[in-house]
């Protein structure tokens, strides 16, 4: 009877013990610390002197349980016992002699599963299944409550953190200022090791690095990536999220990415008004598997951030084209000044003195009108040319042509064209807007005649994928302490008596630009100067160039 007394109290204090697992269940712990309470009780419930939980892997959907004990526990839902030869190697060596393992079940779902072991070889009874089974119950309800809570508690803070890309997208900062802003809290939101902005070039039909976090050198080097080719050119052209698990395997152009060690990468389409303005991609230095809420996390970012990148956009053009108003009546003043004193000067004398003057006088007073009047023409287009390209206002059509027809037409329609000698190849062809190219040449040969000397040579060549178009003189070229200035506004060699207004080549600089090209000065040994107009040209496919 005594037996049977203690058998029945060792049943109710075990019993006891149980409910003890029903109260961790109950609490908020995170889940390591949940687990941990839970072992602990469990083994001492059924005076184990291991005990451990083995769980479904949530990414993959599948158990990291391999072969074996556990794995049939799972397969067959339901509990074993082993001892001897069938314990698993790792556990022999730790000196385990029994096992008695249960399934994880939560809502008929294995989740998991739990065992316990002895040093002392012992069989585990039916009352030993029983426990473990209702302490497996208890468990996989704890379980399924931590991973909840965790859930939602991670669930408010990326909404607290999305929160802080709004506050920010709103904010009144500069665009370069915003996009540094915005990236902070989106690699933080994502846990990502980098991230960066790609900015589309509508005209070029590119995306340019415009702003970065671990990928500083992808904005220094001025990446550009042509729309629908590379990683982001396709997130842009596609206007959806693309993710690579594995970038080593993949065909990544861009050398940096593998530079900088990035594994995986995710990216997302900015959108504006239903219009792509950009790209954002986050990547990191382990490998990892973008999930679904990743992409929704990063796609909810973008479409915060991009209304603040498009406000930034609209107020940093605005205080840009305020500016090229301030600009050009602040220009306009000082330069249209002195020829138009002159031309009401001599006007108002011609007028006021009719009939008194000497012919003589007369005819100095009318050379002046029209000369000055020449001059306040040429300055007026010559503003409007820079109000213009300040303004970004200047259309790019190119045109197929011949090369050396064109600069002969050009040449020809100068008062000056004896002195111009053409090295052009008869059969260079190129395809160029004809008023950029008009406007360049015309300003160059301009600058050549002024202040140059002869022989002045008008050249064109192919060269690294440029048009290269050359004006050269025997002048004394230009001194190297005002090679910097060279392209500035209102910038004259030798004295400020010369013609000209200073804005010729700052111009034709503009007007290179503006087709993505440019506009080099080099000096001439032995003396002379050079002047290049570089123009790039369409690159076949297949040719090597910078992507991502």
């Amino acid at each position: 009877m005594a037996v049977a007394e203690d058998t029945h109290d060792q049943l109710a204090e075990r019993l006891r013990k149980l409910l003890l697992v029903t109260d961790a269940a109950l609490s908020h712990l995170s889940l390591d610390a949940l687990l941990d309470g839970l072992l602990a009780r469990i083994r001492e419930i059924l005076a184990a002197d291991t005990a451990d939980f083995l769980l479904l892997d949530e990414e993959t959907g599948e158990l990291a349980l391999g072969e074996g004990f556990a794995a049939r526990i799972a397969a067959e839902r339901r509990p074993l016992t082993i001892d001897d030869a069938e314990i698993p190697t790792p556990l022999r060596e730790q000196g385990i002699e029994s096992l008695l393992g249960a399934p994880l079940l939560a809502h008929d779902r294995v989740i998991g599963v739990i065992h316990v072991g002895t040093h002392e070889r012992r069989r585990f009874g039916p009352e030993d299944v029983a426990l473990l089974e209702l302490a497996a119950e208890r468990a996989a309800l704890a379980i399924e409550h931590a991973r909840l809570y965790e859930a939602e508690r991670g669930s408010a803070e990326r909404l607290r953190k999305l929160l802080l890309v709004t506050d920010v997208a709103l904010s009144h900062l500069s665009l370069d200022a915003l996009l540094d802003e915005l990236l902070v809290r989106i690699r933080e939101i994502l846990a990502a090791d980098t991230a960066a902005f790609l900015m589309l070039d509508e005209a070029a039909g590119e995306l340019v690095a415009r702003a970065a976090k671990g990928l500083e050198e992808e904005v220094e080097r001025g990446v550009r990536i042509p729309l629908g080719r590379g990683f982001a050119g396709r997130i842009a052209a596609d206007r959806r999220p693309v993710a690579i698990e594995d970038v080593d395997h993949v065909e990544v152009l861009n050398p940096l990415l593998r530079e900088k060690g990035i594994k995986s990468l995710l990216g997302v389409p900015l959108v504006a008004r239903e219009r792509v303005i950009g790209v954002i991609h986050v990547g990191t230095l382990r490998h990892r598997r973008f999930g679904p809420d990743d992409v929704g996390l990063l796609e909810r970012a973008a479409q915060r951030a991009a209304l603040g990148v498009e406000r930034a956009l609209l107020y940093d053009e605005f205080r840009r084209l305020d500016q090229v108003r301030h600009r050009f009546v602040s220009v306009a003043s000082h330069e249209l000044r002195t020829p138009a004193a002159a031309v009401y000067g001599a006007a108002a004398t011609l007028e006021g003195r009719a009939g008194k003057l000497p012919p003589e006088q007369v005819e100095l007073l009318q050379t002046t009108l029209f000369e000055q009047s020449a001059r306040l023409a040429g300055l007026i287009e010559q503003l409007l040319d820079l109000s213009k390209v300040d303004a970004q206002a200047v259309e790019i059509n190119p045109e197929p042509f011949r090369v050396a027809e064109r600069l002969d037409s050009i040449v020809r329609a100068f008062p000056d064209s004896t002195q111009v000698a053409l090295q052009v190849p008869d059969d260079l062809e190129a395809e160029v807007d004809p008023v950029v190219l008009e406007r360049v040449l015309t300003n160059l040969l301009v600058n050549a005649i002024r202040h140059g000397a002869p022989p002045i040579v008008l050249s064109a060549e192919r060269r690294d994928g440029n048009l290269v178009l050359a004006v050269e003189d025997g002048g004394p070229g230009v001194p190297p302490d005002f090679h910097g200035q060279l392209f500035e506004q209102f910038t004259r060699r030798g004295s400020s008596t010369q013609p000209g207004s200073g804005l010729g080549l700052a111009i034709a600089r503009s007007y290179a630009r503006a087709h993505r090209g440019d506009l080099v000065y080099r000096d001439r040994p032995p003396a002379g100067a050079r002047f290049e107009f570089l123009l790039p040209q369409t690159v076949p496919d297949g040719a090597p160039g910078l992507d991502q």
